[in-house]
């Protein structure tokens, strides 16, 4: 079974899975291997379930006659089949990465371009070697763009998303302290994102480039590129407007935009929006529109109003960069703070220094109380009163049963797998 034979059978359904709870009538399923699964066991379920097609990669799985195909490689067959079908769709296609602020970025140029085009953009976070396929294998025939968001934690990964994809533009948020541990370090981290710009270079693509991050703009000097900034030689320029509310307002051809985003570090953020709504011919009024239409959800920088209080919920990841930067945003909040902020995952040998840089700067701040939450946080040193350790999420919750939080604002910021969204009592 070869690519040309899936795809034409993609083509009658235009539904792929790889789990058979998903199973819809005609969908071709793709047996994908892990560690702790093997999908070729499922390939007959998933055709007794109403699948047209099942791929399996293991030869005593095969069987023509029930419509089940033996390919070299499930994974790569999937991937194929995505590289296939985004040529097929020949609509202009809008890779991003980065360290930080992806998957708010790709949001807020969806909802830009949703204003005047047919946009179709990764759900969720399905933005890696698996979810990039399936991402672009979701997306109807009627698109005009796609905005395809592309992660990775180690070297080649943004190689390997950019030749499925093969993005018309790219854009690179920043270069951060994320996954350093599989990066191996900064260098490393900017190294594998910039995989993107080879790319976009050596296809004669187009990069948009924040004109305020000199690393981005060394590193795209040779590349097409549609520069962004408040500085007056950027391609377009966008002004931020300073200390209004915790809500971040920008000015843009003379009109005022008022996002629902907190701190300065989404300007960056808002200002691609707007340079890709300008590059596609969307008019100021209709980006404006379409910024201030979009609301933050999945935990990253929600403001939430209690009666007498207000959360800053941005609990859906953490690294140190991310940390930094909502620490040093929440410092600037009006009325007493308290911050509650858990492990940093991914960060290999630098883990400990990483997570004292962190408390040490939470305790600069002033900050009238500090609980840090964590095996790491726990390793920490300090001799400063306001700061509480706790194991887990579940022994902070124990503690704040007999001791509620009387502070005026509140952030939560950790990574994932602290869950600090679930927080309760709070």
């Amino acid at each position: 079974m070869n690519t040309t034979e899936i795809f034409e059978q993609f083509l009658k359904s235009k539904i792929v899975t790889t789990d058979t709870r998903n199973i819809s009538q005609n969908c071709i399923f793709f047996a994908l291997k892990g560690a702790n699964f093997n999908g070729n066991t499922f390939a007959q379920e998933a055709i007794n379930q109403g699948a047209a097609m099942a791929i399996v990669d293991e030869k005593e799985f095969e069987n023509t006659s029930q419509n089940i195909f033996l390919v070299n490689d499930a994974l790569e067959a999937l991937q194929d089949l995505a590289k296939t079908y985004r040529n097929y769709l020949k609509i202009p296609f809008i890779g991003l990465t980065g360290s930080n602020g992806k998957t708010t970025t790709k949001e807020l140029i969806s909802a830009v371009l949703k204003e005047k085009f047919k946009t179709h953009y990764t759900f969720g976070n399905l933005n890696n070697h698996i979810g990039v396929p399936l991402t672009i294998l979701s997306i109807p025939e009627n698109t005009e763009i796609a905005v395809i968001e592309m992660g990775a934690n180690h070297q080649k990964e943004i190689e390997l998303l950019a030749s499925i994809s093969q993005p018309d533009y790219g854009y690179i948020t920043n270069f951060g302290k994320a996954h350093l541990e599989g990066f191996r370090g900064i260098e490393g981290v900017i190294k594998g994102k910039s995989e993107l710009y080879d790319f976009l270079r050596a296809n004669n693509r187009t990069a948009f480039v924040n004109f305020n991050d000199p690393i981005q703009v060394e590193k795209t000097e040779d590349i097409n590129r549609i520069t962004f900034s408040d500085q007056h030689n950027a391609d377009v320029q966008i002004e931020l407007i300073e200390n209004e509310t915790e809500y971040l307002a920008v000015k843009y051809q003379d009109l005022k935009i008022q996002s629902h985003l907190t701190g300065n570090y989404n300007f960056s953020n808002i200002s691609c929006a707007i340079a890709i709504g300008q590059h596609f011919g969307i008019n100021a009024k209709t980006i404006q529109q379409g910024i201030e239409n979009y609301f933050p959800s999945n935990n990253r920088s929600q403001i939430i109003n209690k009666e007498n209080y207000k959360i800053v919920m941005d609990a859906y990841n953490a690294n140190p960069s991310s940390m930094e930067a909502s620490l040093n945003n929440f410092a600037k909040f009006e009325g007493s703070k308290t911050v509650i902020i858990g492990d940093m995952f991914e960060l290999g040998e630098e883990s400990k220094s990483e997570h004292q840089r962190i408390l040490d700067l939470a305790e600069s701040l002033d900050f009238d109380q500090i609980f840090i939450l964590g095996h790491n946080f726990g390793e920490t040193i300090t001799n400063n009163p306001k700061v509480q350790k706790f194991e887990n999420r579940v022994a902070f919750e124990e503690c704040l049963k007999e001791n509620p939080i009387k502070t005026q604002n509140i952030l939560i910021k950790g990574s994932h797998g602290m869950r600090l969204d679930l927080l309760e009592n709070i």
